[in-house]
C-alpha cells in the first residue's frame, strides 16, 4: 500500500511538469483545453491539477486564461543567487573556520526562514544544528536575525505579526524583545543565537549586505553551548560578511 501511494505521488508529479513544460516563452496564457493537448493529458486531470499549482502560487489564472506564477520566478531567483554567493564565500568561511575552528554556516533569507545553502565543518567535533539545505525559522537563529534586521520595516512587521514558534525554552517568541534585539543587531552589526534553535548550541551570525544591492544573506559561526563565547568572534564574522559582499560585488549586480 505505501508503496501504492508513492507511485500515485510520483504520478501527480509528473502530470504536473507535464503542464508546467507546456508553456513557452512566446505564450500569452492558455486556456485549459489548449493546456491539456500540450501536456498530452485529460481535461478534467489538468482543469483539477492547475487548481491546486494556482492555490500554491505555481500558476496564476487570468479568466480563462492560465499563466506561469511568480513562486516560479521567485524560486528561479533563489537558485540563482546561492551560486554566486557560494563562489564569494566558500573561500572566505574556510578562512572564517581555520581563526575560529567552530562550524561556520552561509545562508539566504526566504520569507520567514533561512536556507542554508553552505557549511564547513568545525574542527572541534561539534555536530552541526543546520546542514546545507535546511530551513530554519528567522527568528530562531543568528542567521535569521542578522538578515531580519536589515529587512524593510513591512517585513518586520509581517515576521513579527504572527505567532514566534517556540523551538527551545530559549527561543525568542516575544515580538517586542525581538524587535529590540533586531534594533541592537542593526548598531552592533552582529546577531547572537543563545540555545534557541538547539539546546546546545550558540552562534553568532552578520549580514552580508552588498553595496548598491542589499541584503545577499548572513554567515555565522556556532559551537557547543557550553563553551562557545560569541563575542571572541564578533570581529571575525563581521570581517567575513564584508569581505563576501567585496567578492560578490565584484561578480556584478546581486540578483534577488
Amino acid at each position: 500500500m505505501r508503496a501504492e501511494r508513492g507511485d500515485d505521488a510520483l504520478g501527480v508529479l509528473d502530470r504536473m511538469t507535464c503542464i508546467l513544460e507546456a508553456f513557452d516563452q512566446d505564450d500569452r496564457g492558455l486556456g485549459i483545453s489548449e493546456l491539456a493537448v500540450r501536456a498530452g493529458l485529460p481535461k478534467s486531470t489538468v482543469s483539477r491539477l492547475v487548481a491546486t499549482l494556482v492555490r500554491q502560487r505555481y500558476l496564476e489564472r487570468d479568466g480563462r486564461l492560465i499563466h506561469l506564477g511568480l513562486r516560479l520566478f521567485e524560486l528561479g531567483q533563489l537558485a540563482e543567487q546561492p551560486r554566486e554567493l557560494r563562489i564569494a564565500a566558500l573561500p572566505v568561511m574556510t578562512d572564517l573556520r581555520n581563526r575560529t575552528g567552530e562550524n561556520v554556516h552561509l545562508a539566504i533569507r526566504d520569507a520567514r526562514a533561512m536556507v542554508c545553502i553552505a557549511m564547513v565543518r568545525g574542527r572541534g567535533g561539534a555536530m552541526p544544528a543546520v546542514r546545507t539545505g535546511t530551513r530554519v525559522p528567522i527568528h530562531a537563529t543568528a542567521l535569521g536575525k542578522a538578515a531580519l534586521a536589515h529587512a524593510a520595516p513591512a517585513e518586520v512587521d509581517e515576521v513579527v505579526s504572527e505567532e514566534l514558534e517556540a523551538l527551545t525554552t530559549e527561543t525568542v517568541t516575544d515580538p517586542v524583545l525581538l524587535e529590540r534585539e533586531l534594533a541592537d543587531i542593526r548598531r552592533g552589526g552582529t546577531a547572537v543565537e543563545d540555545r534557541e534553535l538547539d539546546p546546545d548550541v550558540r552562534g553568532i551570525a552578520a549580514a552580508v549586505l552588498v553595496p548598491g544591492s542589499g541584503l545577499a544573506g548572513a554567515i555565522s559561526v556556532s559551537g557547543r553551548a557550553e563553551d562557545f563565547d560569541a563575542s571572541r568572534y564578533a570581529a571575525d564574522v563581521r570581517a567575513a560578511a564584508k569581505t563576501v559582499a567585496q567578492r560578490l560585488a565584484s561578480f556584478g549586480p546581486v540578483r534577488g
